[in-house]
């Protein structure tokens, strides 16, 4: 069984995914964390977040793991653990760039159809079910309100010590929405025969309980 998630920056679909994928079970690939990593990468070798061929070069050199390790999701570069630096500013700030990139978005693409075809999965993202695998059996798209998005986005970077004005997340996630939903390739929307869940009144066992009722059902 394949289950796409798709939805915008801190709508729960991470979470959700993740524990989706437990109950079932199946692997669960957080695609977004594949475009933080080029992001890192091309931060450390000094690439021209404009320059696509030289992206493009540097996506197709790098080994990324995705690992499942005491439960949590452990991504690998090149054999180094970089999962406690995906979330940092300046990854923050220059992975809404790297994802607009046409040849970056083509071999990830590549890459996460082969980590599908592999076996049971639920995969995150942003365009899994319009465009990474629009054959899955179940194609979920979260949603929720900005100001909701933003204040689970500061909860989540306190509790890694870091304080941030929600204000200033807001704008943030206004201006990745945009990004995201304006891009000429695949850009976010929600694939037609989606099931679509508002999660701002829900909890993460709601959202999947939702789920497991149109498994059961389908």
């Amino acid at each position: 069984m394949k289950i796409t998630i798709d939805g915008p920056v801190a709508c729960g679909k991470t979470a959700v995914g993740r524990a989706l994928a437990r109950r079932i079970p199946a692997k669960f690939l957080d695609t977004g964390m594949m475009y933080r990593a080029v992001t890192w990468a091309s931060i450390q070798a000094g690439v021209d977040p404009n320059d696509n061929i030289a992206l493009a070069n540097l996506t197709k050199s790098l080994d990324i793991e995705i690992l499942l390790e005491n439960g949590e999701q452990v991504l690998k570069v090149n054999g180094s653990d970089i999962t406690d630096v995906l979330r940092d500013s300046e990854i923050e700030s220059n992975v809404p760039k790297i994802s607009l990139v046409s040849e970056v978005r083509h071999e990830l693409v590549n890459q996460q159809r082969a980590i599908a075809s592999t076996g049971d999965i639920v995969m995150v993202g942003r365009d899994i079910g319009t465009v990474v695998i629009p054959e899955a059996d179940l194609k979920i798209y979260l949603d929720a309100s900005i100001q909701i998005r933003a204040k689970r986005r500061q909860d989540e970077m306190r509790r890694k010590g870091c304080r941030v004005d929600l204000g200033k997340l807001v704008e943030e996630i206004k201006t990745r929405d945009n990004t995201d939903s304006k891009r000429k390739n695949s850009p976010l929307i929600s694939a037609k025969d989606a099931l679509i869940i508002n999660t701002d009144r829900l909890r993460i066992d709601q959202v999947v309980s939702l789920i497991l009722e149109s498994i059961q059902k389908s």
